[in-house]
Formats: C-alpha cells, structure tokens, sequence
C-alpha cells in the first residue's frame, strides 16, 4: 500500500486539528446532535445509531457511527430504497446522520477530512492506485463530498480519493470542508438516483461482484 504525500501538515498538524475541531464541534453541536437523534428516535424506535463495520487507516475495521435513516425492514430482504422514508431521505440530504462520527474521529479512527470510508468487502476489489485511500484515516468530510457524494460513478468517487491522498494539504482540507458544506446545505448528492445510496461497488472482478456487493451493503458517502 503506497504512502499519502506527506508534509508537515499531514505527519505533525492534521491529528492535533482533528481531535480539537472534533472536539468543538461536538461542544457546539451536542444540542443539535442530541434534538436529532430525540427526532430518530421518534420516528424509527429503538436502535438510534446506526453501525457498520468500516475499513480505516491501513485497513484496520473499525464500527462507524451514524443516525439511522430507514425504518426496519417490514419483511426479510426488502430492499433499502422502500425502508427509506421521507424523513430519512431529509436527514441523509442534510448530513445530519453523519455527526456520531465526531466520536469515531475523538477515538483516533477517522479525521475531519479523509477518503469516505467504506464497507471491509470492497477493499479486495480496489486497483492499487485506489487501495491508496487506505494509506490515511477516512474522513468526516473528503473529496467525495465536495464534489457530488452518492451522485458521482464509483470509478470517479475513488479517483478524487487517490488524487487526495498523493497530496494531504491544510489548504487543500480547508477547501475541501467548504466545498462540502456548501453542497450539504443545498441537500444534493445524498442518493444515486433509484437507490437509497448509491449501488454497490463491484470493482473489476466478475466472480465476486455481487458477493462483495451483498456483504458490503451500499454505504452513504
């Protein structure tokens, strides 16, 4: 697995601003955290999080923390697009599901800005230039979110990883987070359209595409 383009910023900065901007954040922003999950609760029940095992840094698993966004499945197997509700859809638009993830950045397994982490199946599938994304934490925040999230093709998605990776810069996350919220508030890109999130990455090898798509689910970006 090849090594980000490291800096100054990237070896010394970049975990020093993400445990105190995770921390500031969830001191800000616990009254809105905790009125949404209130509002999960409400509409789904019990669980509110949502958890799923995710590829981080070097590859090592780590459980992702979201607030749910679809009912329980009213029968075995129904598909994700119909347990989606309106208020789900709303809450995956605004990226408010997302902000359980302040916790996994405070425990030293994501930062604000990284590669989207995704499900442990894909990663046997990615080209070498795109198992590059596992060579830094995943994100909160990343290219991917800057630039059109579930919307945009996987080959792309993982393209703007890779390039993000060969070049970690203070400039380059503090355009990064920008971008991303300015996309957030105008609530596009959550879905790919026809699905919950987006389909499932098959990579470039047909023997093992619907398995690794089955076993990764369809994660949101």
């Amino acid at each position: 697995m090849s090594e980000p383009g490291e800096g100054f910023y990237a070896r010394r900065l970049k975990r020093g601003l993400d445990l105190a901007g995770a921390a500031l954040l969830m001191a800000l922003l616990w009254p809105l955290l905790l009125g949404t999950a209130l509002a999960v609760a409400l509409a789904f029940g019990r669980p509110v999080l949502f958890r799923q095992s995710r590829a981080g840094w070097r590859g090592r698993s780590f459980t992702i923390l979201k607030l749910r966004s679809m009912r329980d499945p009213a029968w075995p197997g129904e598909p994700d697009s119909a347990r989606l509700t309106g208020f789900g859809r709303r809450l995956r638009a605004s990226g408010l599901d997302e902000l359980p993830q302040l916790a996994n950045i405070l425990r030293g397994e994501m930062s604000l800005v990284g590669p989207r982490p995704l499900p442990p199946a894909y990663t046997p599938l990615y080209t070498a230039r795109q198992a590059g994304r596992l060579a830094v934490r995943p994100g909160l925040l990343g290219p991917v979110t800057a630039r059109g999230r579930n919307a945009l093709p996987w080959e792309e998605r993982l393209e703007w990883d890779a390039r993000y990776v060969a070049r970690v810069t203070l400039a380059g996350d503090v355009a990064i987070v920008l971008a991303s919220l300015a996309l957030l508030l105008r609530g596009r890109g959550a879905t790919a359209p026809g699905h919950a999130t987006s389909p499932g990455f098959t990579g470039t090898a047909p023997a093992s595409q619907s398995t690794a798509a089955d076993a990764g689910g369809t994660p949101s970006c």
